[in-house]
């Protein structure tokens, strides 16, 4: 081998991983991703009854609102779009959901009666001997009555619709040297129940009425000194239709007219159409009582 002859060296590298693969992963797996996401929303329209198919076309054909559909005219509003019987079937069950919460739920349920009505959904705190809700002879609720009231503020407060509050006593009349009757007796009873609703929730405009009808809506008309002829009643009402847009033909209502006739579970007719309170007079306190209701 000729000494002034360079060596050749030969380097051998081992294998291992490439080099760097760039970002095309990650878009395929952002497209997976969205792939998957669009079929779960597919699988769960597909399982979603009518009116929530309806309220999701409404808001893609119609997006800033213009339309009749729940999807988009009352987007926003609230966990509460009752425009019918059955959606308020839906809103009883939740509301007595929300009441079984309560601490002492168990010792008030039966004095809690909650019907669908012509009016709109009628929530009833019904007293018994000893004054469940008030205080006997007086328009100052009990604890179990605020803490009642507070839960239903709690949820009635999160729905678009109005409220009517009404006040109701039995036949036994009431004796005071002020003039203080029934009437302003069932009348400071609803308000009193729409002080604490304002103050856990339901909103300054939400309440439509507040009506004292004394011993003139008897539940049990067969005993007029029934201790559940003494009740307050919040009435949830139906919303109004959304009005038609130009050139299109108004949808009826579902719901039936109002004022009609319930029965309870007595067999005895409940109150028809309510009109307007009766005798609003508020001012004085009964100084004495000789009958409690």
């Amino acid at each position: 081998m000729d000494p002034n002859q360079q060596p050749i060296i030969i380097k051998k590298k081992k294998g291992g991983h490439g080099g760097h693969h760039g970002g095309a992963w990650k878009v395929a797996y952002a497209d997976f991703v969205t792939a998957m996401m669009a079929l779960f929303i597919v699988l769960w329209l597909l399982s979603s009854d009518e009116k929530v198919k309806q309220a999701v076309g409404g808001y893609f054909s119609d997006p800033t609102g213009n339309g009749k559909l729940m999807g988009s005219t009352l987007a926003g509003s609230g966990d509460g779009l009752q425009l019918n019987k059955d959606d308020m079937s839906q809103l009883k069950e939740k509301i007595e959901a929300a009441l079984k919460q309560a601490p002492e739920f168990r010792k008030m349920s039966k004095n809690i009666q909650i019907t669908v009505t012509g009016e709109g959904l009628r929530i009833e705190l019904l007293e018994d001997e000893k004054g469940m809700f008030f205080q006997s002879g007086s328009p100052d609720p009990s604890d179990m009555g605020v803490e009642l009231v507070s839960k239903l503020a709690e949820e009635l407060g999160k729905l678009p619709n109005k409220l009517f509050l009404e006040g109701h006593t039995d036949a036994k009349p009431f004796a005071s040297v002020n003039g203080y009757s029934n009437w302003e007796l069932s009348s400071d009873r609803a308000n009193a129940a729409r002080r604490i609703m304002m103050e856990h929730g339901v909103r300054p405009d939400q309440v439509a009425q507040v009506r004292g009808f004394a011993d003139q809506r008897l539940r049990v008309t067969g005993e007029p000194d029934h201790a559940s002829n003494r009740r307050v009643s919040v009435i949830v009402q139906y919303l109004e239709p959304p009005k038609p847009a130009p050139g299109e033909e108004p949808k009826e209502e579902a719901g039936g007219g109002h004022g009609e006739a319930k029965a309870d579970g007595h067999g005895e007719k409940k109150a028809e159409a309510h009109g307007e309170a009766k005798d609003a007079g508020h001012g004085a306190k009964p100084a004495e009582a000789g009958k409690k209701h």
